[in-house]
């Protein structure tokens, strides 16, 4: 424990969710909480001004680290430029640094066929995914080099695969992909390391998906060999406290968390 104690960690997506279980119900808080117990201070994002101070104070309580909240929204008509900015400067006006980035947001109209999507679920899926990361990987820059730092990018199998009902989310998860691999290949030589993860976890979206399009969630969800989905916190969240350990040397590449088994690809 204490790995990654003094450095301080960008994460988008991370107001707290629960599942109805009460326990961890999204991916980005799942990595909030898995980074608070190793000492990092956070930033954390969302749309949900509740849901962020929900997650502050809940951090801040149990493991006694420094989390700044900021709202922010990347969609269409926005200067979102201005918005990830803000961010990017409020991180490094509270701690002085920014050691990891991690963008976990994502939104989209996920169970609409193709010929019913419309522009705006498209654009949905795109500025919150795509755009956005293509904006906070900008704007960190400067300041990772700066720690020799680590980027940690969310694709999806529901691209790999093609998955029935999914086409904006899957065109936002492969374009991050190609990004994140170009990144990879640009920033190597600055020190700063770039990885995917194709995450399959169970999360309150996912329930939510099930419950609303209950044919499309029988179609693409399978249950993975192990029998059970990942675990927001203790697999996915660990995984990329992992990638950004100090002590851990590591391929820039993908880490791919599909049918329950863990791997990394160059």
């Amino acid at each position: 424990m204490g790995t990654l104690k003094g450095k301080a960690a960008v994460i988008t997506g991370a107001g707290r969710a629960v599942l109805k279980d009460g326990t961890c119900g999204s991916i980005g808080y799942g990595i909030a909480t898995a980074y608070a117990k190793e000492g990092a201070n956070l930033v954390i994002t969302g749309r949900n001004e509740k849901k962020l101070e929900d997650a502050k104070e809940e951090l801040e309580r149990l493991y006694g680290v420094h989390v700044l909240p900021c709202a922010a929204d990347v969609s269409a008509d926005r200067d979102n430029e201005a918005v990830v900015r803000d961010v990017v400067s409020r991180t490094v006006d509270t701690f002085g640094r920014i050691d990891v980035l991690i963008n976990a947001a994502q939104a989209s109209a996920s169970g609409v066929p193709l010929q019913e999507h419309t522009k705006e679920q498209f654009d949905l899926a795109l500025y919150s995914g795509l755009y956005a990361v293509f904006y906070y990987m900008k704007e960190c820059y400067p300041y990772l080099v700066k720690t020799k730092g680590t980027v940690i990018n969310f694709a999806s199998g529901a691209a790999l695969f093609g998955n029935f009902g999914q086409c904006a989310y899957a065109a936002a998860k492969e374009g991050i992909r190609g990004l994140s691999r170009v990144a990879a290949t640009e920033w190597a030589k600055d020190g700063v390391n770039v990885n995917i993860i194709c995450p399959l976890a169970w999360t309150a979206q996912l329930e939510k998906f099930r419950q609303e399009y209950p044919e499309a969630f029988a179609a693409n969800v399978k249950m993975p060999p192990a029998g059970h989905y990942g675990d927001a916190e203790k697999e996915i969240g660990r995984v990329c406290v992992q990638l950004a350990s100090p002590d851990f040397k590591y391929m820039t590449g993908e880490t791919i968390t599909l049918e329950g088994g863990l791997g990394q690809r160059p």
